[in-house]
Formats: C-alpha cells, sequence, structure tokens
C-alpha cells in the first residue's frame, strides 16, 4: 500500500502501520519529510475542543506526545505549560463553559478562569476587555520536525519504506481497483492508496475521483528576538500557550524568544508559501492591546505555511465511496498535527478493516452530501 503524504500524520500512519505487521508499506512525498505544513506548524497540543471526536483524537495523541521518546525512541522537546483562552464575548465563554464540561467528563482537566488569575497565569498579557479564560493544564507544544524523526524512523526500523522527493503524478485504476500510484520516478503498484497529502489532498483524492474539500490557506508565523527575563513579570517559559480567541492571536515560548502569529481575515486561497506584509497592522494591533509587553521585541525570524480547511473547520477521515481502498486523512483545518497520533491509528484501523478506538463515522466527507456540516469552533 502506498501513503501520500510524508507529514505527520503520514509518517505516523506508515509507523502504525507497519507496527501492526502490514507488508510493503511505501510512504512518498515530494518534498523532505515534514517540509510541507508539519514543519511550518506552531507545534501546539491541546485537547480543548468543542466536538466530542476532536477531544478523544487529542487526548489519544497526548499521551503518545507524553511517552513519544519511550516508545520512538525520538525527544520532542514537548513543554506542557498548559493551554489558555481568553475570551471576550458572552458566547464564546457560554460556548467554553460547556466544552470544558464536556472534557471533564471525558477526563480531560480543565477549568474556567476569572480574568484576574488568567492575568496571573500569563503575565505577558492586558485584560482590557476580557470576561473569563479557559484553561487546560495538559497542553503545551513540540517540535514538529522531531515528531516526524521519530515516526519515520521507527517505521523504516519496522520495514515501512519511506521516499521522500518522489512526487506523485496519478493514481491508475481498473474500474473500482487501484493499480498503481504513478510518481516522477515510474509506478508504484498497489491495491491501496492513503491520502494524508494535508493541503494538497484535494487534488490527490481527484486523481481517484473522489471528492475531498481541501483549500488550501496561508497562515504566518513569527519569532521574536531573545527575551530580557524577565518580561513584564514572571518567567515566559513558564506561560501557557495564549491565545485571545477574539483576535485569534496566539504566543508560546520558543527558545529564547517567543513564537507568535494570527490568523488573516483578508487571506484568500491558494498555495502561497512566501510570507506577506499584509497582515503585520492587525497583528500589531492585537500585540497592542493584549500583549503589549511584545510590541517593542525585535522579530527575529518568520515563515508561512498551509491550512488545510474544509467548509466547516473540521477533519475528513474515512474511506471513499466508489473505488475500493482509498482512505484519506486531511483537512483538519490546523489542528492535525496535534491529532496526527490518532490519525495514525485510526488509519492503520480503517486500512485493516477494524473498529477505531473512538467512533470517526461523523467526519467522513459524504458529511456535506448527508447529514451537513459538523463545525469544530475551537480553531486557531
Amino acid at each position: 500500500m502506498v501513503i501520500i503524504g510524508g507529514g505527520a500524520v503520514g509518517v505516523a500512519a506508515a509507523y502504525e502501520l507497519a507496527a501492526a505487521g502490514v507488508p510493503d508499506v511505501v510512504l512518498i512525498d515530494s518534498g523532505p519529510l515534514g517540509g510541507g505544513s508539519t514543519s511550518k506548524a506552531a507545534g501546539g497540543v491541546r485537547a480543548q475542543f468543542y466536538d466530542r471526536v476532536n477531544i478523544e483524537l487529542a487526548v489519544r495523541s497526548l499521551e503518545t506526545f507524553e511517552h513519544f521518546a519511550q516508545r520512538l525512541g525520538q525527544d520532542i522537546d514537548l513543554r506542557q505549560p498548559g493551554y489558555l483562552f481568553l475570551l471576550d464575548n458572552p458566547r464564546d465563554v457560554a460556548d467554553f463553559e460547556a466544552s470544558t464540561g464536556l472534557l471533564r467528563a471525558l477526563g480531560v482537566e480543565s477549568r474556567m478562569l476569572a480574568v484576574a488569575e488568567a492575568r496571573r497565569m500569563s503575565p505577558l498579557i492586558a485584560t482590557e476587555g476580557l470576561l473569563a479564560g479557559a484553561y487546560s493544564p495538559s497542553g503545551g507544544y513540540c517540535s514538529p520536525e522531531s515528531v516526524v524523526l521519530g515516526y519515520a524512523t521507527a517505521a523504516r526500523r519496522l520495514g515501512a519504506r519511506l521516499i521522500p522527493r518522489r512526487a506523485a503524478t496519478g493514481i491508475m485504476t481498473e474500474g473500482r481497483q487501484i493499480t498503481a500510484v504513478t510518481t516522477d520516478a515510474g509506478p508504484i503498484q498497489t491495491p491501496a492508496v492513503i491520502c494524508a497529502a494535508g493541503a494538497w489532498s484535494a487534488r490527490v483524492a481527484q486523481w481517484a475521483r473522489v471528492d475531498l474539500p481541501v483549500t488550501p490557506l496561508r497562515r504566518q508565523i513569527l519569532v521574536t528576538e531573545p527575551l530580557k527575563e524577565p518580561l513584564a513579570g514572571g518567567r515566559a517559559d513558564a506561560t501557557p500557550f495564549t491565545i485571545d480567541f477574539g483576535t485569534t492571536f496566539y504566543f508560546h515560548r520558543e527558545g529564547p524568544g517567543i513564537l507568535l502569529g494570527m490568523s488573516d481575515p483578508d487571506e484568500t486561497p491558494g498555495f502561497k508559501l512566501g510570507r506577506d506584509d499584509a497582515w503585520l497592522p492587525r497583528l500589531g494591533a492585537a500585540i497592542e492591546r493584549r500583549a503589549p509587553a511584545l510590541a517593542g521585541v525585535g522579530i527575529a525570524a518568520g515563515w508561512a505555511g498551509l491550512y488545510e480547511v474544509t467548509p466547516d473547520h473540521n477533519g475528513l477521515i474515512g474511506a471513499a465511496d466508489g473505488i475500493d481502498r482509498f482512505i484519506y486523512a486531511t483537512g483538519f483545518s490546523g489542528h492535525g498535527f496535534l491529532m496526527s497520533p490518532a490519525l495514525g491509528e485510526v488509519v492503520r484501523d480503517l486500512y485493516l478493516e477494524r473498529q477505531p478506538f473512538t467512533d470517526i463515522t461523523g467526519l467522513d466527507a459524504r458529511r456535506f452530501a448527508t447529514t451537513g456540516p459538523r463545525p469544530e469552533q475551537a480553531i486557531v
């Protein structure tokens, strides 16, 4: 079988399949492993979602991240100072109160915070307009590149073939049967394909006559120059991954500096990988309002990557109709990396035609034509 896409989801699936004894697991990617959206991710890991299946996928993944070094022999630089959402809208407060109840029912430690407590926890913030915070101590961040390296090394050790810089160019079929994946170096014979191609998934799916409504959308990230400690009181490395939910401005510690970013409502879809300064005035205004201590810190680096966005900002995972053995795990609209360990397990189970650990039927791509969208609100 062939996996198309060498990001976190693809390499996790390769590892899980090889560990389950599946023979002839081949993964291909047009660039280096993890070189697409995974390497451009902010690295956040959390369980705070609204949709039950997303919580269960995230919890399972957090457990794997917490034991990654023991299980796969790779340090992923996991930090868990928690995840803190700052809320300035009464409806958001009500929604997070409801999701906090669901999180607790599913065994995830999570609580609502008064504004003063949120300020103590994240001392870089200003509290003007805030109504509450939502906090979970298990959240944090890690190194996406290290996660890919760990999974890829372990998968190869178990016999999987991972081939970077091998671009897929098509899928050959006979009736409902997949027969091969064509590449820029010749065809690979296979009866099954797993699409883990992220923002490029719609094109891959079209080769198999499958509709996956995935749209690429650029997101940009900056990293500041080293901080002069203490900054605004307290240690920045003990600060939670902090998100101003109303603006989507977020930040967390990154080495000696701070990694920060936010969504740009004026961004248009497309495979745009270069940086653009048009979003900076809006980002600057969000920083001045919510984390003014960062306004005077210089920028040391930055980059752009692609979200893989679906119409309801929720993921797509399932097996396609109309063609046999085309399995997809994509479209997670910014939370694919943090769910990648669990998604690797689910893909394995779909391939082996056994029941996954959680019910993922609601994330099938056919929902848009049948039951309708399944929105996930906790998207940044």
